[in-house]
């Protein structure tokens, strides 16, 4: 079962060519799809105080507010700032208006089901499109993985995984870290950590890494490899929270070159894990078949205008790998794929050619951006990077070829059990019927393309007004609540009045009789009535 709760979305400019066929000028150049795969935005570390953290030095870590792995507060102010920023960039490309709600039709938001992703998405609503009903799609287990963003392995034959560990080892030994982790021995003092536990020779420059791609989990390692990256993940989550830098790294990491060569360890961990071809293709092949029914199954007609996916580093990192896309530089950050960052696939229409383009850019915060909480807009802009996909060469604009992205999409599934299916040589082809099979073949798949977009939008449009029933239900229902409340706060506060109301009038009665009675007669004590009395025991209760 699928539960619904939040969403948003990006893109870019237009312009001239330069090296492919001719687009068009700007004005002719119309935006009118996008699909953002976003890492979850600033979280605690992963490895909590007492694992991987205390067991690497004697030194105190400091204190986070939430539990490790947890979306922070502060993450949840980037992310909306995020969203703010995107409503303003896709106000400005004519997707959507400002001032209004977007059609719930127009927008999905599908996140993996833990707390850091689904909450990354409600706050990216918040920003993009307040108080409009846009839901968050996720699974009801929250606390699992969810298939799609699952990047595990799940081919068990032994050939896999000799070619997956050798891989992996290939990558490691490309990445060339002692200086870094030397370097990072020291800030840690790792000689002395639980973890060497008075052993001879202990440091993590010269220890050995260990890879594994088991059937049916991530691909992992165990050594200084991992222990460097838990390390570097932790000093860069303080960086980004704000922490006083005395107490970032302990006032170790003081430059940005320090920075640069220390991250090339969270780096190279994310590069030898999930960027190798083959365990890319494999890890990733659920998520590239979901981004591909969203913008090539589906017909553009009725296909959400902006679709906005909440996962991980190692999906964004994997898929990049999967879809070939070319070495790239993110200046002003540290990280490959820098939290909260997003990778935009945008679709646009060619009016003068008549022809869709694609363009794939990566958007981003900087560190600087991150650790001071800036408020984004079109004047204060994230960052943007357009990519290259090597099997979809790019106008001097960064547009391709939407067909040639269609290929690229399908050759990284090549492989795995999601490979398109091949399309069928006509038996008549060579007897001059080739022509008429492929028109009676091309009008098959236009309908049962069109009958698969059509259950699609039934099932959507089934699941939306659930939910809205679902929504509008939980609204009633707190309403009443609210005014069962209010109902009883007026009776409480009537009681109270009628209650002192009577006894000032019985209190008066009294020292009337008083007055009344003759000097010499006994004084009486007032006679409390029971209906003062109930009142009076209402008021405590």
């Amino acid at each position: 079962m699928i539960k619904k709760l939040s969403l948003c979305a990006l893109s870019v400019l237009a312009a001239l060519p330069i090296g492919m066929t001719a687009h068009a000028a700007d004005g002719d150049m119309q935006l009118q799809q996008v699909l953002m795969f976003s890492r979850h935005n600033l979280r605690a570390p992963l490895a909590d105080n007492g694992s991987v953290l205390e067991q690497s030095t004697k030194k105190s870590w400091p204190q986070w507010s939430v539990p490790g792995g947890q979306l922070t507060t502060k993450g949840g102010v980037l992310e909306v700032y995020m969203g703010n920023y995107t409503r303003q960039w896709l106000a400005q490309q004519g997707l959507v208006q400002n001032g209004s709600c977007p059609d719930s039709s127009n927008v999905f938001v599908y996140a993996n089901s833990l707390q850091r992703t689904v909450a990354t998405a409600q706050f990216f609503i918040n920003g993009a499109f307040p108080g409009c009903d846009i839901a968050v799609t996720h699974q009801d287990a929250m606390g699992t993985m969810d298939p799609v963003f699952n990047p595990v392995i799940t081919d068990d034959s032994e050939a896999f995984n000799k070619k997956a560990l050798a891989a992996m080892t290939a990558e490691n030994e490309k990445l060339a870290l002692k200086p870094a982790l030397q370097q990072l021995d020291k800030i840690v003092d790792y000689k002395s950590a639980p973890a060497c536990n008075n052993k001879k020779q202990c440091d993590l420059a010269s220890g050995d890494n260990a890879f594994s791609a088991e059937n049916g989990k991530e691909p992992n390692v165990s050594g200084p490899l991992k222990v460097g990256n838990s390390l570097m993940d932790a000093f860069t989550l303080q960086y980004y929270e704000g922490f006083p830098l005395e107490q970032v790294a302990w006032g170790q990491i003081k430059t940005p070159e320090q920075w640069k060569a220390l991250s090339a360890i969270k780096n190279g961990y994310q590069d030898a894990l999930f960027t190798s071809p083959d365990v890319a293709r494999e890890v990733t092949a659920p998520l590239v078949d979901y981004i591909r029914s969203q913008l090539v199954d589906q017909d553009k007609a009725n296909a959400p205008k902006i679709t906005l996916m909440v996962g991980h580093d190692s999906n964004i990192a994997s898929l990049l790998s999967a879809l070939q896309v070319k070495p790239y530089e993110l200046p002003e950050t540290w990280e490959n794929t820098p939290i909260g960052g997003q990778l935009v696939f945008e679709r646009w229409h060619d009016a003068k050619n008549n022809k869709d383009l694609l363009k794939l850019e990566y958007v981003y915060q900087t560190a600087d951006q991150l650790r001071d909480g800036e408020v984004l807009s079109l004047k204060n802009p994230p960052k943007r990077v357009t990519l290259q996909l090597a099997g979809c060469p790019t106008d001097g604009n960064g547009y391709c070829s939407w067909e040639q992205f269609t290929q690229a999409l399908n050759g990284a599934l090549q492989g795995t059990p999601m490979a398109p299916a091949a399309q069928p040589v006509a038996a008549d082809a060579v007897n001059g019927e080739g022509e008429k099979s492929a028109d009676k073949a091309a009008a098959d798949k236009a309908a049962a393309d069109k009958a698969t977009a059509d259950k699609a939008a039934a099932e959507k449009a089934a699941a939306e007004k659930a939910a809205a029933q679902k929504a509008a239900e939980a609204k009633a229902a707190e309403e009443k609540a609210k005014a069962a409340e209010e109902k009883a706060k007026v009776e409480r506060a009537a009681a109270q009045k009628a209650a002192a109301e009577k006894a000032a009038a019985d209190k008066a009665a009294a020292d009337k009789a008083d007055a009344d009675k003759p000097a010499d007669a006994p004084a009486q004590k007032p006679v409390e009535s029971a209906q003062n009395s109930d009142a009076k025991q209402t008021v405590t209760q």
